[in-house]
């Protein structure tokens, strides 16, 4: 009886204890502009529990009273607060001017010796040394405490698992965060010459997500390298660019191209800006920096699945040309108005995936979508690693947690035969399709396919091919350092589908979250644009961007050429430059008089700058719809989404290394950024905003 008693005891305390902990809220400023800063670290101080600001500088976070919130960033003093009675508690973080004798920086934060030295291990290279090993997780065997290395084969060169803290944590995907020289590092230790270690350092508890937030919460691997500055082998891949030069209008009047409504170079880049990296020019596609943006163009009112807008005024960077806008709204349609999914998740388990930034944030992000999912909705799994298979038969949307349940199964490893992946996903969702429904494959991997079908020209083959059954696809990008964007992009393009690229759980709850619709319904496909410049008003014109999406004049009327589709609720933002008849221009060479043909002009159409034709196909359709809107010659003062548009593009030259930038600084794009930032509900611009202003700050 007295034990019955102690244990209820315990058990009231408990419940107690649970009850007062309570939902704590606020935004973390900056105090010299109060401007939002995003990815601060929050902990509840002695413990591993911790969030991070958001894009607008919010957190939201369960702590009780007794509790004391830590707020760390780089550059900026930590800053401790007690919980408490507050519901919201609001922090202004100062710069931090101390002195760097006194601080190690190990990443994206700072701490100071005394500060995680107790609470960690640390193997010299010595030790190292002392032994012969074929990789450095090897090396860590018996040398670290609270360090379980484990072999997953007897072969020479096949990788090891790593998990901190013990057999606790060796079920499920527990890969901690390795940070070389300062750098973190996403790709295969096995690469790295043991020799080359000085010294290893294992964080954690409280001292990795200190000081690397959630990122830390499997604990961190600090190597240090003898030289300091190991270079990190990166294998990702992009299709080479060759820019959009000007073309004369009188000898070449059409500019004929698909739509592009991707955005994943966007976030590719502002990983890239985030981790200090140096942006790669091939990365960068500024029709995809351009499109991430919504400039709120008014919805379609006629019978067509879009409304058509143009602006056109002097060009920011230029004063001698002028600046053309074209843009496309999609309609928006809510999600209960859509129509019946058939939806196959194809997601890449490979070994490549086992990085914490690849199938660890796959697997939330997917969690957002099936969130959203109606009963009449449809899902199955189909996975690749070194062979392709089933996990989850067709399973509807007022099942979640079946389907929760198969995501959270997921485990990484083997290699990657992602054409096998391709052929079982589009029989599983021919074999279920539904009539007058939504039948999409959606693909996530780092697009490393290395078994089979696996080479650019042969995945477009094969999704060429897979298309004709009227499955979409869309394609997800993830992780970084073996990032395979010309693959995918591909596949995307080809497949009748949209790509975007994943860096974080922010760009998850944009592309499942706010446009779900547009990532899942495609309300018109096969549109392309023609735009025939008057030669009387227009001496040259240059496609800003959509290098890769440039098609025959011809083309645009052959009902047989593939072409991108539009989204519900998608806009498509083109831009052109262009200079005007009788100015001269270094951009534009001379050339010899014609002997047999003679170009002419029409002198009518005097107050017309330019026509632009649209043609599109319903989803389900065969026959092109064609669209003509003429732009006027009238030059306007810069609206406030032109000024925003005027700003992407032209960071996204400077970040190319175009040679038409004119030597435009990069304050002025801020300065264009600013006076476009409008009305910002979710925070995006202002985002943008911060992300040119830290590119700048790396330079």
């Amino acid at each position: 009886m007295k034990n019955l008693g102690l244990i209820l005891l315990f058990v009231l305390t408990a419940l107690k204890i649970s009850a007062q902990e309570k939902t704590i809220s606020g935004t973390v400023t900056a105090d010299f502009d109060a401007i939002p800063i995003q990815g601060v670290n929050v902990i509840v101080k002695g413990t591993t529990r911790g969030t991070q600001t958001n894009m607008d500088g919010k957190y939201i976070i369960k702590a009780k009273p007794e509790d004391v919130l830590v707020f760390s960033y780089i550059g900026y003093k930590s800053v401790s607060k007690k919980v408490k009675n507050a519901l919201e508690i609001n922090v202004a973080l100062l710069v931090d001017d101390n002195t760097l004798e006194e601080v190690v920086v190990v990443g994206y934060g700072t701490t100071t010796k005394k500060a995680y030295a107790g609470t960690a291990s640390v193997v010299r290279s010595e030790q190292i040394k002392s032994k012969r090993f074929t990789n450095v997780s090897q090396s860590l065997a018996g040398k670290a405490a609270g360090v379980t290395v484990i072999n997953t084969s007897g072969q020479p060169g096949t990788k090891s698992t790593v998990r901190i803290r013990g057999y606790g944590s060796v079920n499920g995907n527990r890969q901690p965060l390795y940070v070389i020289d300062g750098v973190p590092y996403n790709g295969d230790l096995s690469k790295i010459n043991p020799n080359e270690i000085k010294s290893t350092t294992v964080l954690k508890d409280s001292a990795a997500t200190s000081i690397y937030g959630s990122r830390g919460v499997n604990g961190v691997i600090l190597i240090k390298t003898h030289n300091g500055n190991h270079k990190i082998d990166n294998n990702d891949e992009y299709a080479k660019i060759v820019e959009n030069p000007f073309k004369r209008a009188s000898q070449t009047p059409l500019s004929t191209f698909s739509i592009d409504v991707d955005k994943a170079s966007y976030s590719n880049v502002r990983r890239m800006i985030n981790n200090g990296e140096r942006v790669r020019p091939d990365a960068v596609k500024v029709e995809e920096m351009v499109n991430y943006f919504n400039y709120n163009y008014p919805q379609p009112k006629d019978e067509h699945p879009f409304s058509i807008n143009s602006e056109v005024v002097t060009t920011p960077w230029h004063d001698k040309t002028q600046l053309v806008r074209i843009g496309l709204q999609g309609k928006t349609y809510k999600n209960e108005e859509l129509p019946a999914s058939n939806l196959t998740f194809l997601i890449d388990v490979s070994g490549s995936m086992s990085s914490y930034n690849k199938l660890d944030l796959l697997k939330p992000a997917f969690k957002l979508l099936v969130k959203q999912l109606r009963a009449k909705d449809k899902v199955s799994i189909v996975v690749y690693a070194g062979a392709a298979g089933v996990v989850l038969e067709p399973t509807s949307g007022d099942h979640k947690e079946k389907i929760l349940d198969a995501l959270n199964n997921l485990q990484a490893g083997g290699s990657t035969a992602g054409g096998a992946g391709i052929e079982l996903a589009y029989k599983l969702a021919e074999k279920h399709f539904k009539k007058n429904g939504n039948n999409r494959v959606i693909l996530a991997t780092d697009g490393d396919f290395n078994v089979g079908a696996s080479s650019d020209s042969e995945m477009q083959t094969l999704i060429e091919e897979k298309r004709k059954s009227g499955v979409f696809l869309s394609v997800l990008g993830f992780g970084y350092g073996n990032y395979k964007d010309s693959k995918l992009e591909t596949l995307a393009d080809k497949g009748n589908g949209n790509h975007a690229y994943i860096d974080n759980m922010q760009e998850a709850q944009k592309v499942f979250g706010k446009e779900f619709g547009g990532t899942l319904f495609t309300i018109a496909k096969d549109v392309k644009i023609q735009v025939e410049f008057n030669p009387k008003k227009v001496q040259a014109f240059r496609l800003i961007g959509y290098e890769n999406r440039l098609l025959a004049d011809e083309d645009f009327v052959d009902d047989t050429k593939d072409a991108g589709e539009l989204g519900s609720g998608h806009t498509v933002t083109a831009l052109y430059e262009v200079i005007p008849t009788g100015l001269e221009s270094d951009y534009l060479k001379k050339i010899p008089n014609l002997k047999y043909t003679k170009s002419e002009v029409n002198l009518n159409y005097d107050d017309e700058l330019f026509t632009v034709k649209f043609r599109y196909k319903k989803p389900d359709g065969t026959k092109s719809i064609e669209m003509v809107h003429i732009q006027s010659t009238d030059i306007s003062e810069a609206s406030k989404s032109m000024n925003f548009v005027s700003a992407v593009a032209l960071f996204s030259m400077q970040l190319r290394q175009s040679k038409y930038f004119n030597k435009a600084s990069v304050s002025k794009v801020i300065e264009l950024a600013e006076h476009g930032r409008s009305e910002d509900k979710e925070g995006y611009r202002a985002e943008f905003i911060r992300l040119v202003k830290s590119y700048d700050n790396l330079n």
